[in-house]
């Protein structure tokens, strides 16, 4: 055990003094009536450590008196293995993982996680092995604590070894969601402290808790939690606004006090009138949340505060509904601002019914009306588990934030990099849904934004990856139309497609990026392969041979000396433009007794193209290149074959630079596919003449890209056309048909 002066650890913190201006109710109270009596700072809720005794006091309420025991017992043991380290301030080092274990008790926790939380540092700074504390406390509370303590640098590094730490964390959360519950009290107590540290890793790690902490907080559901972070976060990173914006508050509650409580009394009387018994609680406005709204809306601080805010306990599902009527009576209610989260929960757990009123002298009045239970949850989010268990519940929070921890795995897993599994993790942690149902009536939570293609990857990966059209509310559409709550989405499949690369461009969900990715990555492998076999044997024929003719020992050693452990490596390389076929020909065709560069390999007749290749033969833009055209081709790194009309110019500046990596390519007599062309129109400006371009090429079974108009002068106006066509054929028909519209005064095809 390391004895020391000071602790080691940059995330440790001490408690902020007193000086400091003082914080309104902590959110962690479950139901502050915020609006009518003063406030609480938070300073005062760390002034007093959490002691044992204090500890055993609150896991009492809910837990027997054995389980309360194992809990002092590690205690005990977190005490002895942290004897002599000390926090910033002084204080013992164990007044920390006290205080985390304190904050997952207020959460009312079981006591395996409480047990975890006193113990969390003692694997990293004492030395304690994971086999010791699992023959002390048990498996459970040793993968606890070593989930956490693999968590203590995800955020502390270059943005490489953040988004790797934040990986294990997800498979940590999969194993047990409990280990997140842990790191997320352990980052509370720490906020809670950070007044010792300079002004720089304040605000350092103030920001990592609003971009990160919070979100998968709110995510988990423990709303709560979420609260405080962005509360403390918004204090360290801009402590003028928070004091100016808090001043602000404690100067209009005089003024609002009395309206808050004609309005509460109005209720409770309309409620007693319909023999409910409910209790009504007034809403404050947190701080980070008034000036989100001042920056994102655009409004003044006394137009925010002019919306009035109110909670409705119920004890029953079906009295909510009672209520919302009789409060509907009440006042007029807000035409669509009505959000039933009772029959269509968050993915979060989260339930409640919205609804915002109009007040007395038209002041709007926004209520919540939930049962204990839901309100439980609101707060604790997935905690909320523990508090509540009844087999008898449609959601359970424990499943949703499992499911979330195991979409997390999934991400890890088809993500190509730390760097895009941390991209799309982010979009994860700001979800603000949208429902929508599949033709059996299930309902699936989409970010806002989300369109038919992470629609249908959200059912299965495998629906994805064959989705070839949908419909919504039965209607044709096209895949990238963003989708709204309430509408019917059924997607349409088919066996032998596959997903674009424009899907990319569209799609918000990161289970649908990281999936198309996953497959485009696959397909352009498998088409490499098969591109470069082709290409190679091209070469060989040459010589009349083929792979067939290549003996096993001198495929083994062209292998080694080319760097690659495969020949599907190998052939890969070829197909992607990373290495030349006619160079990988030269050491199969090889004779020991014979130089090498005696070796002539010809390039052997022109490649057909089928159009079909995929992602490994791409057409060069700046000519547009069409069946029908004179082609020619060379391989360009990474792309793989790029396919140039024989009069570009671009082309010959390849032939110079690099001759062998011209390739002969004619058109295959059955080729297939559409062809992306440019046409430049000179027109005379004329009302409607857009419109008539377009159903023009439209009638002609072509598709537009894009209409770029130009005007040149009062009279005339250029038009440049991108549109995909068959082939050439297709092409000049389209080209006769627009020359004859009267406005048309010049037609080309442009080669850039």
């Amino acid at each position: 055990m390391a004895d020391q002066t000071t602790a080691k650890r940059s995330d440790v913190r001490t408690r902020p003094k007193r000086t400091r201006p003082k914080r309104s109710r902590s959110p962690n109270e479950n139901l502050p009536v915020l609006e009518s009596q003063p406030s609480e700072s938070v300073d005062d809720l760390v002034a007093a450590p959490a002691t044992i005794e204090s500890l055993k006091e609150r896991l009492s309420e809910y837990l027997d008196a054995e389980q309360v025991g194992d809990v002092e017992r590690a205690f005990e043991y977190s005490r002895d293995a942290h004897e002599g380290q000390l926090r910033s301030t002084g204080h013992p080092y164990i007044s920390h993982p006290l205080a985390v274990a304190d904050i997952l008790a207020q959460m009312r926790m079981d006591h395996q996680t409480v047990m975890a939380a006193l113990l969390h540092d003692v694997i990293e700074d004492t030395g304690v092995a994971k086999a010791t504390l699992s023959r002390r406390f048990g498996r459970d509370v040793s993968t606890i604590v070593d989930g956490v303590s693999k968590l203590k640098t995800i955020f502390r590094s270059r943005a490489e070894a953040q988004a790797e730490n934040f990986q294990k964390m997800a498979m940590a959360m999969a194993k047990d969601i409990r280990v997140i519950l842990v790191k997320l009290a352990d980052r509370l107590h720490n906020m809670r402290t950070l007044a010792p540290l300079p002004l720089e890793k304040r605000r350092e790690i103030a920001r990592e808790t609003l971009d990160f902490y919070a979100p998968i907080a709110n995510r988990l559901g423990i709303h709560s939690m979420k609260l405080e972070f962005e509360e403390l976060s918004f204090r360290w990173l801009y402590p003028m606004r928070s004091s100016r914006i808090e001043r602000a508050v404690r100067s209009s509650r005089g003024s609002h006090r009395e309206l808050v409580d004609m309005v509460r009394q109005s209720i409770e009387d309309c409620l007693k009138r319909e023999d409910v018994n409910a209790t009504v609680l007034g809403r404050e406005k947190h701080l980070y949340s008034i000036y989100r709204k001042m920056r994102s809306q655009h409004k003044s601080f006394s137009e925010i505060m002019d919306v009035f805010g109110f909670r409705i306990i119920v004890d029953r599902v079906d009295t909510s509904y009672r209520v919302l009527g009789a409060v509907h009576n009440l006042y007029k209610p807000v035409a669509g601002r009505f959000k039933d989260y009772i029959a269509i929960p968050k993915a979060n757990g989260y339930q409640s019914l919205h609804t915002t009123l109009f007040g007395p002298n038209g002041v709007p009045i926004e209520i919540q009306i939930r049962t204990a239970q839901m309100d439980t949850v609101a707060n604790n989010g997935i905690a909320g588990h523990w508090l509540y268990k009844s087999d008898d519940d449609d959601i359970s929070n424990h499943a949703l934030a499992r499911q979330w921890a195991k979409g997390l795995l999934d991400l890890q897993q088809r993500a190509g990099n730390s760097m895009e599994f941390i991209e799309n993790l982010k979009i994860d942690l700001f979800p603000d849904e949208v429902y929508v149902f599949t033709p059996k009536g299930m309902i699936l939570a989409l970010p806002r934004g989300a369109c038919p293609v992470d629609f249908a990857y959200a059912v299965h990966t495998d629906i994805g990856n064959t989705l070839v059209a949908c419909r919504i509310d039965r209607q044709l559409a096209p895949l990238s139309t963003p989708l709204q709550s309430g509408q019917t989405v059924e997607i349409v499949t088919a066996p032998d497609v596959r997903p674009i690369p424009d899907w990319l461009g569209f799609v918000v969900t990161g289970k649908a990026r990281t999936s198309i990715r996953h497959r485009l990555k696959h397909q352009q492998q498998s088409e490499s392969i098969d591109l470069g076999r082709r290409l190679l044997n091209r070469a060989l024929a040459n010589a009349n041979m083929s792979f067939k003719d290549v003996r096993t020992r001198k495929l083994r050693s062209v292998l080694k000396e080319h760097g690659a452990s495969t020949l599907e490596q190998l052939l890969e390389e070829i197909g992607s433009g990373d290495r030349m076929a006619y160079v990988v020909a030269r050491s199969l065709m090889a004779d020991p007794t014979q130089p090498t560069d005696e070796l002539a390999v010809q390039q052997q007749g022109p490649l057909a193209i089928r159009g079909s290749e995929g992602l490994v033969v791409t057409y060069s833009k700046c000519c547009h290149p069409l069946p029908g055209d004179a082609i020619v081709g060379h391989m360009s790194a990474g792309k793989g074959l790029v396919v140039h009309m024989e009069v570009c110019r671009n082309i010959a500046d390849v032939r110079r630079r690099a001759p062998g990596e011209i390739l002969a390519v004619r058109w295959d007599e059955a080729v297939e596919g559409e062809f992306w062309v440019e046409l430049r129109a000179e027109i005379l400006r004329e009302k409607g003449v857009i419109a008539e371009l377009a159903s023009t090429i439209t009638a002609l079974d072509a598709g537009i890209e894009k209409i770029n108009v130009e005007e040149r002068n009062a009279q005339l106006s250029t038009v440049n056309i991108t549109l995909s066509v068959r082939d050439r054929t297709h092409l000049a028909r389209i080209m006769r048909r627009l020359r004859n519209v009267s406005s048309v005064t010049r037609l080309s095809r442009v080669r850039h």
